[in-house]
């Protein structure tokens, strides 16, 4: 783990950035206290158009009007 302060983190982000993007952990520090830890981004999956179907309904009722007065 490498430890790095707020200043030489702003000098130096390029370089912390590929750390972290080579599995490196490096931990932001002000006055020696960790405040945050840089890691990457982990894609995310490609979503699949129906993958709910079946899994969620909608009640008959969904369309019908809540009450007398208008909102």
């Amino acid at each position: 783990m490498a430890q790095f302060s707020v200043r030489d983190a702003r000098t130096n982000l390029s370089r912390l950035i590929s750390a972290a993007l080579n599995d490196d952990e490096v931990v932001i520090a002000r006055r020696g206290v960790p405040l945050v830890r840089l890691v990457p981004v982990t894609p995310r999956g490609r979503r699949q158009f129906g993958a709910l179907r079946g899994k969620i309904a909608i009640d008959a009722r969904f369309d019908e009007p809540i009450g007398d007065q208008p909102l």
